[in-house]
């Protein structure tokens, strides 16, 4: 997450609009207003990133303070749509296809062979793509088992993909991508599971309804209490996005996710990301790659 230099009682916007300040006080209670509802923590230092961010939800609102937008957060949000925007506006997404590629090595050299390989296998493949951003994640997973296993389809392989941005997940669920956001895809793949396209659009690529059909976008806060699906899942990644939530809410979402895996199956986090005291439920055994203990709780 990008941020900027912050003053000691008042920041100004890094938008056009100068009288656009934020207090301490206001500060405080977005900050904490946020954390409750997505986990994310904000510290003191990311405090110009709050005002730049917010400020164009108050020009949508034609509002001076701070303080009166919380107010339509807190008292005026009955269905709760101004809280997804300014959850939209607050979020931070960065990923690229086959991102952290020792991950996608795993899958297709040991887990998916031993899926195909399975002659007892009674239920499809189910892969959670927990911080799913603009899609390239799940279409990624996608591909990855269709090398492996070009004959299967969606009562083979079901991916989840979840985030809790809906803006991001719209342009997933579209799956168009620029020529340069699909550079990271080895041209055999992009020519075999993407269309490229022509005319005004001949700068972007479409996936193919073969790759849409094995994903299902759906938006998921983390904080939601019960999660709407069941598991158990295969594999779950949940990358780059516990970066932002403090320890104890980590810890519960590790736990939370434990839940969620079959017994053996593996939980996948950014390559920044560690698990630390939750050896009863995990074993190390990649780089950022765990493999769960024990009975599944779902």
């Amino acid at each position: 997450m990008v941020i900027s230099h912050t003053a000691p009682q008042k920041i100004r916007s890094v938008l056009d609009d100068s009288r656009l300040t934020i207090t301490d006080t206001e500060f405080r209670q977005l900050r904490e207003f946020i954390h409750a509802h997505s986990g994310i923590a904000l510290s003191d230092h990311k405090r110009a990133l709050v005002c730049s961010r917010l400020a164009r939800r108050l020009r949508h609102h034609n509002l001076q303070h701070y303080s009166d937008y919380y107010r339509i957060l807190t008292e005026d949000d009955p269905e709760g749509l101004e809280l997804v925007a300014m959850i939209n506006a607050i979020t931070t997404n960065k990923t690229d296809f086959f991102r952290e590629p020792h991950h996608f090595r795993f899958l297709a050299e040991e887990v998916f062979p031993a899926y195909r390989n399975n002659p007892n296998r009674d239920r499809p493949l189910r892969l959670w793509s927990a911080a799913a951003s603009t899609g390239e994640e799940a279409y990624s997973l996608a591909m990855t088992a269709l090398e492996v296993m070009p004959s299967f389809n969606e009562r083979d392989i079901r991916i989840l993909a979840t985030d809790i941005d809906t803006d991001v997940l719209s342009r997933a669920e579209a799956g168009i991508y620029t020529r340069e956001q699909a550079g990271q895809i080895p041209e055999t793949l992009l020519h075999r599971y993407f269309l490229k396209g022509r005319g005004e659009h001949e700068d972007q690529v479409l996936a193919k309804p073969i790759l849409q059909s094995l994903i299902s976008f759906r938006r998921l806060n983390l904080q939601e209490e019960p999660w709407p699906m069941q598991g158990p899942f295969d594999v779950i990644l949940c990358r780059n996005v516990l970066i932002y939530f403090d320890k104890p809410t980590q810890l519960k979402l590790f736990q939370r996710m434990a839940g969620m895996l079959k017994k053996d199956g593996y939980l996948m986090l950014g390559h920044s990301e560690a698990m630390y005291g939750l050896v009863d439920l995990f074993r190390p055994v990649g780089h950022s790659i765990y493999q769960r203990r024990g009975k599944s709780v779902s």
